[in-house]
């Protein structure tokens, strides 16, 4: 087995938490059931009609600042809009000034105040922090985890091609809505179309990954509160010279009890070298379930989102091929890809998982999975309108193969 620097014992179990970990919130109020109260760990908050920025240095942190701003009301039905007072122009979006890299997500069921925001962003270490709204909203049939931005400030925590793109951030300002890579090319959401929710028809204006697993679509703050998403129930941590798991200790300490951290980006201490015995993996007899199980979906169709037992996206066939042999994995390929050591292509065996980088949106974002079935042979499901198929492996845009240890598996959940 391979001998390698662990990146996922130890800072596994507090630190790299699930990403798509969905706590249920309860409100005093019903949310309409295509806004579903499920929280993606996400960023940047805002008022309803307003501006809130807190982002500083440790012990710089100023009050909220909001603007308020008339919204005009619209009434949509089929084709036909008919609009109100003329809309109040979108606000403009600051230039991009410096990049946060986020390090730590923060989900609590509940908004968190300033006061909670203000000691957190005085923590030693912090070097800035954003609110966020957040919540799963029904487009088209599709669960999609949305959050609503200040674009001006909610960009400096995107990766840089996505930072820099005034463009795009002025789209989102002015009303449209930005869907991940992922989502717009495999879920069937292309650039131009015009998505239905419960409340409001969005027209996707980019695509544009954030950087941050779970996150399928951005709005503008105001987006969001026409959407019925939750107001200020997130925030994200940017600490770059603190040990990650460490910090996470410190926030669950001022967070209100129920809070939830989940870690991306993680600030590592230097990890000790780890050598695998052969008990840390997947038994023979398992690894056999699980690959007969996946075989056995040969020419099922790819749905974006979907967990089986008929329909599948990649991750989704992973997840639900490793379950019938009793090995729990993450839902996400991200997450699946720390769920085991990586070893060489060379070594791959079957049943190990392959891994690869295709998102144009954010060249570093591991964005696809595919089962290594033996003879240079990976069975996948690729992409909306094809099928699960067995094909020889590609390495074009390549990041890496993984073991999958049962046990690292559970914990990155």
């Amino acid at each position: 087995m391979p001998d390698r620097r662990t990146r996922v014992s130890g800072l596994i179990h507090e630190a790299r938490q699930d990403l798509a970990y969905r706590p249920r919130l309860r409100y005093g109020r019903r949310l309409p059931r295509q806004v579903f109260p499920a929280v993606v760990l996400l960023l940047v908050a805002v008022l309803a009609t307003g501006v809130v920025v807190v982002t500083q240095l440790p012990g710089q942190v100023p009050e909220a600042v909001a603007l308020r701003r008339p919204v005009a009301r619209q009434t949509i039905q089929g084709d036909v809009t008919a609009a109100g007072p003329t809309p109040a122009p979108p606000p403009p979006v600051a230039p991009l000034t410096s990049i946060h890299r986020p390090h730590l997500f923060v989900v609590a069921t509940r908004p968190l105040s300033s006061a909670v925001v203000a000691k957190i962003a005085q923590v030693t270490g912090v070097r800035a922090v954003e609110r966020a709204d957040a919540a799963e909203v029904g487009m088209d049939g599709k669960r999609v985890q949305t959050l609503g931005v200040n674009p001006s400030t909610f960009r400096a925590y995107t990766p840089k091609p996505t930072a820099r793109s005034d463009r795009l951030w002025r789209n989102i300002s002015a009303g449209e809505i930005a869907v991940s890579f992922v989502l717009g090319n495999d879920g069937g959401m292309p650039l131009g179309k015009s998505v239905t929710t419960a409340r409001q028809t969005l027209r996707v204006g980019a695509y544009a990954t954030m950087g941050m697993g779970a996150i399928d679509a951005v709005v503008s703050r105001q987006t969001a509160r026409a959407l019925g998403i939750p107001e200020n129930n997130a925030l994200v941590v940017s600490a770059p010279k603190v040990d990650s798991a460490k910090l996470r200790r410190t926030l669950l300490r001022i967070l209100p009890r129920g809070s939830q951290i989940a870690t991306i980006n993680p600030v590592l201490p230097v990890p000790l070298r780890t050598t695998w015995s052969a008990s840390a993996f997947m038994t023979a007899p398992q690894l056999r379930t699980a690959l007969t199980a996946a075989i056995s979906k040969l020419g099922r169709p790819y749905v974006w989102g979907a967990e089986g037992p008929d329909t599948f996206d990649c991750s989704g066939l992973v997840q639900w091929a490793y379950a019938q042999a009793g090995v729990k994995v993450p839902r996400v390929t991200h997450q699946q890809f720390v769920s085991g050591p990586q070893i060489p292509l060379s070594q791959a065996q079957p049943g190990d998982l392959l891994f690869w980088r295709h998102d144009p949106t954010n060249p570093t974002y591991v964005s696809h999975v595919a089962i290594y079935w033996g003879n240079g042979k990976m069975l996948h499901a690729p992409r909306t309108g094809d099928v699960v198929k067995l094909v020889p492996v590609s390495t074009r845009n390549f990041a890496g193969a993984v073991r999958i240890s049962p046990d690292i598996a559970a914990r990155v959940r």
